[in-house]
């Protein structure tokens, strides 16, 4: 076949039947409660001190909880927006919502007031479950413009004791009104259960928002119940007791399906890190069997490693520099499917000894036998990175509306591909090379906009939007959102995506913005310094500097960076090569919306917002001074200004 018309297709699969009593996530917990009411499922860190819950306790929070939201007048298709970071309140609070027959809409816990408001007026949410005084506050600053919003319902009660607006309740209360009105309604919560089906529409997860403001995609009871059935069956994880640690953010299609419905589903036992700062602590101490990270965080894990062995003694610098060959040697040769010989075997198992296993263990992934990456393309360097400490990362490719696309097999990982074509999906090629699929686990559509709807679907295939090509084992390679495709003068093309993912791979770059354009002879580059490990190095050679625009500015820091891009220059096709760059004075940021909340880079936004620096790197100038605003976390707003340097990278 031509690259135009080569597909994956799923001739003759045959799509499996859910029961009627496990068609909803709700019928599963009841399900589970009444086979295993005192199995494990949840644990949380509170204090240091593992606290668990088992099914009994998961049961009785969502019926009461469930029952309280009724009796505050809570109907069946009603909208409820919970934020708070990961927690089993939330899991509690969305299947309540869902045993209602209502739906859960996800808000990220780092939106400011603005985007709440947007996503409350957008969902019609009528109630609001929130974590702590951090959360409410939001809701208590937009409650007068979202009059639909008639309760906000918090479950960390520190801070928020002296507050007297009528509309806060707060966790346990409802839990209370919930075993208040069960008395007098005591055959309600099974009724009420009994009515949901796969078709009901279980919760809105918005999309990122890159191109516009984000939408909200429906996700039906069965899209979430047979999609982890299947994908955890895929990758031999259904049935098992595995260990799972949830710090993916709920509001991410990705933490729906594996979390919440995973835990379910699957088995899963759940593990809530104590808050934030400490995921990796836990992350140690839990030792989890399946893990997702989202690209960015695999990209920080990448310059953590690399930033604390430029800390490390002599000594441990040079076992690690003596065998992490050894293990790239070996990585490659896995790769290539090929077997390696008694000598790299038993290389191998030195450098196991000496350096993989400790490494692995400080990482917390001693135990993991399924490890994800999704939200973004990931350098092949660093799943050929992890490969070598024999941890398999499976880039996924799918998103919110077309459910898993591609997933890598066991043993079939290559660094630039995301796998072949799931049995259940479909995957084309357009003439333009966009990704078109088909999934029988798509999401329903757009919240009020059948229109956006529409418009993603050509000729029965949904357009997904991104670049790229099945290769002759029909594994799918993505290259680059199609709207990120830029050209050059001449008619060149080159995808931004290709050099960003690769540059982030060094240890002291944290996000970089690629540019070019029709009326550009060369390509360019915004780069953000990793702060901590820039710093680092700052230290470790006397540098002296006092903010972040001070150190990012330093000729020894440019200088550096120069050299990373010059790295990564030699493995780009001539037109795609670096030319210019300036080392932002600024760290990107989604409060300013340069990112999104799952932080993507909104390309044209920055793009927009940085013109006159993109014009330096085409003009004959090497310095000039910038001003630029600045949103704080309270909403206020600021200007800044300073100098920055215009660099040149010799070719």
């Amino acid at each position: 076949m031509s690259p135009e018309v080569r597909a994956e297709n799923r001739q003759g699969y045959q799509m499996p039947e859910l029961p009627p009593d496990g068609d909803t996530l709700p019928k599963l917990l009841r399900k589970r409660y009444c086979e295993q009411p005192d199995q494990e499922v949840l644990r949380e860190k509170d204090r240091g001190i593992w606290k668990t819950y088992t099914y009994r306790d998961y049961y009785e929070k969502v019926k009461y909880f469930c029952l309280g939201l009724v009796s505050l007048g809570l109907s069946r298709g009603d909208k409820v927006a919970i934020i708070g970071e990961n927690k089993p309140e939330w899991y509690w609070a969305e299947l309540a919502v869902q045993a209602a027959g209502g739906t859960a809409v996800g808000i990220f816990v780092d939106c400011t007031p603005p985007e709440v408001k947007y996503y409350v007026e957008n969902s019609d949410s009528v109630f609001a479950v929130a974590h702590d005084q951090e959360q409410v506050d939001k809701f208590l600053d937009i409650k007068d413009e979202v009059p639909r919003l008639r309760r906000v319902i918090y479950w960390d009660p520190k801070g928020l004791w002296s507050y007297d607006d009528e509309s806060l309740l707060s966790f346990d209360q409802v839990l209370e009104l919930g075993r208040a009105h069960e008395k007098a309604h005591p055959e309600l919560f099974d009724e009420m259960v009994d009515q949901g089906r796969g078709e009901d529409i279980g919760v809105i997860c918005y999309t990122s928002g890159t191109t516009g403001l984000p939408k909200g995609a429906m996700l039906s009871q069965e899209n979430s119940v047979l999609g982890i059935v299947l994908w955890s069956k895929l990758d031999n994880w259904y049935g098992k007791p595995y260990e799972y640690v949830s710090f993916v953010p709920p509001a991410w299609s990705v933490e729906q399906a594996i979390g919440i419905a995973g835990s379910l589903v699957t088995g899963l036992i759940v593990n809530f890190p104590e808050k934030p700062e400490t995921v990796q602590e836990d992350l140690r101490e839990v030792g989890p069997h399946v893990i997702f990270y989202g690209a960015r965080l695999w990209e920080s894990v990448n310059r953590m490693v690399q930033a604390r062995m430029l800390d490390s003694s002599f000594s441990r610098r040079f076992i690690y520099n003596r065998f992490l060959p050894v293990a790239l040697k070996m990585a490659d040769l896995r790769i290539e499917g090929r077997e390696p010989g008694p000598f790299w075997r038993f290389m191998y198992f030195v450098a196991h000894q000496a350096v993989l296993r400790s490494l692995r263990d400080r990482l917390g992934l001693k135990n993991v036998h399924v490890v994800y990456s999704a939200g973004g393309a990931l350098s092949p360097e660093i799943i050929r990175y992890f490969k070598a400490l024999d941890i398999e990362i499976k880039l996924i490719y799918g998103s919110t509306e077309s459910g898993i696309i591609s997933n890598p097999r066991d043993g079939e990982i290559r660094p630039e591909t995301s796998g072949r074509v799931t049995p259940w999906a479909e995957a084309r090629i357009a003439e333009d090379g966009e990704i078109l699929v088909k999934n029988p686990l798509m999401y329903s559509g757009y919240y009020k906009n059948a229109a956006a709807s529409e418009k993603k679907i050509k000729d029965g295939w949904f357009m997904s939007g991104d670049f790229g090509h099945l290769d002759e084992d029909n594994h799918l390679i993505v290259i680059d959102r199609m709207d990120d495709l830029k050209p050059l003068s001449g008619g060149r093309k080159f995808s931004p995506q290709y050099a960003e993912v690769r540059l982030r791979f060094s240890p002291f770059v944290k996000d970089v913005i690629v540019i070019g354009g029709e009326n550009r002879d060369f390509v360019s580059a915004l780069i953000n310094i990793d702060i901590e490990n820039v710093g680092r190095y700052a230290d470790a050679n006397r540098i002296n500097y006092t903010t972040f625009t001070d150190l990012s500015q330093k000729p020894e820091v440019v200088e550096l960076i120069r050299q990373e891009i010059e790295r990564i220059n030699r493995t780009l096709p001539e037109q795609a090569r670096l030319k210019r760059f300036i080392n932002l004075h600024k760290e990107l940021d989604a409060d300013e919306s340069e990112l999104t909340r799952t932080q993507k880079l909104r390309r044209g936004f920055i793009e927009d917002r940085y013109k006159e620096m993109i014009e330096s790197l085409y003009g004959n100038v090497d310095r000039m001074t910038v001003e630029a605003p600045v949103t704080y976390r309270d909403g206020r707003t600021g200007l800044i200004s300073t100098d920055i340097s215009v660099n040149t990278v010799e070719t």
